[in-house]
């Protein structure tokens, strides 16, 4: 039975507020993104995106039933809406000068050392997988890599057909300066040598297809920051300090360096926000409270997370065994929520800027 075109319309102009977060469109602007039929009483509204706005599946699809059911009543008494929620497929883009095929190049950087920046880079870089996203981790804090020892790494990666091997924790492909020096050795090195290197990590790494690269930048200000800015078209930065005041003076130093390399700033994380005492879960706040929040609302930047300190953060990284805090029932809900605004403000920024083309189907 087909449904009258009314209905249809009905429908489609419901959702057509909505935004598509890969392309910043509304819905019903490209046929791709999304199609409504009728079976017979049910109509079917479904919508496809990709595994890279995976974070975002549940909040898309309530907000497409909020829309339709505050609106029910222009279909009332001729059928109901069920939403679906499939996946689609575009060809991954070259960028940059190394022409890495990734949609997108995240930087983790803060202003100082010891606010727990990989830490941040390894958590966020594992539950984006756990979403569902394709996503490599390069660790180009080449003075103190420490994302081997966090992902439980080792050995000398492989060559093969000219490029670098990746070593994987948990599936997820890691390159770190860690896995190429040995842990004793200290690494002195000036702008050429670094720009080198980072070239080499990026364009001679077999990184295959990505949706992010979650780069763990050196703490500071210096030439890794700019030689990633020259190379790739960074989708921006994530900022990490911690609730004190020094650390926020640090990140604000950081923040005004980005800017000046033309990196956009994504949003702010309070790393180490509140000890969470492991016998009774009361919450101490021993760095202080509110200072990112605070920080963000100045500058007028997304606070994307409040990450607490807890004992699975020390015991999962010494034992190379990030992803367990996934499993962790304080870490597991604020690294998931970091992934979900993270890519949350970037859908809101190709709403802004709408920079993608329309989406194949794969069905």
């Amino acid at each position: 039975m087909n449904a009258p075109s009314d209905d249809l319309a009905a429908i489609r102009n419901l959702l057509e507020p909505i935004r598509h977060p890969e392309t910043g469109k509304s819905l019903v602007a490209s046929p791709d993104s999304l199609e409504v039929t009728r079976h017979g009483e049910t109509f079917e509204a479904v919508v496809r995106i990709e595994r890279y706005s995976a974070p975002l599946r549940e909040r898309l699809e309530a907000s497409c039933r909020e829309r339709l059911e505050a609106g029910g009543g222009s279909i009332a008494g001729r059928g109901t809406v069920r939403v679906e929620l499939r996946s689609a497929e575009r060809p991954v883009p070259r960028l940059g000068q190394v022409g890495i095929t990734v949609k997108s190049v995240i930087a983790v950087g803060s202003g100082k050392g010891g606010v727990g920046k990989s830490t941040v880079s390894v958590g966020l870089a594992m539950a984006l997988q756990k979403y569902g996203a394709r996503v490599g981790l390069l660790d180009a804090d080449v003075y103190g890599p420490s994302v081997p020892t966090l992902t439980g790494v080792g050995g000398q990666p492989r060559i093969v057909d000219d490029k670098i091997e990746p070593l994987r924790s948990e599936g997820l492909p890691v390159m770190s300066m860690g896995l190429l020096v040995p842990a004793t050795e200290a690494i002195i090195w000036r702008g050429p040598m670094l720009h080198q290197a980072v070239t080499r990590f990026v364009r001679d790494v077999a990184w295959g297809d990505l949706d992010y690269l979650i780069v763990d930048m050196p703490p500071g200000t210096g030439d890794v920051a700019i030689t990633l800015s020259q190379m790739l078209p960074i989708q921006g930065a994530v900022v990490v300090c911690t609730p004190q005041d020094v650390a926020l003076a640090d990140a604000i130093k950081a923040v005004g360096m980005l800017r000046k390399v033309n990196v956009p700033i994504l949003g702010v994380v309070e790393n180490m926000s509140g000890f969470v005492c492991p016998g009774c879960s009361r919450r101490y706040d021993i760095f202080g409270k509110g200072g990112a929040r605070e920080y963000a609302e100045q500058e007028g930047l997304p606070l994307l997370g409040e990450l607490p300190i807890t004992m699975a953060i020390r015991e999962c990284g010494d034992a190379g065994a990030m992803w367990k805090l996934l499993d962790d029932p304080h870490q597991r809900p604020a690294f998931l929520s970091l992934a979900r605004e993270l890519v949350a403000v970037i859908a809101s920024r190709n709403a802004a800027a709408p920079p993608r083309p329309s989406l194949p189907v794969l069905g």
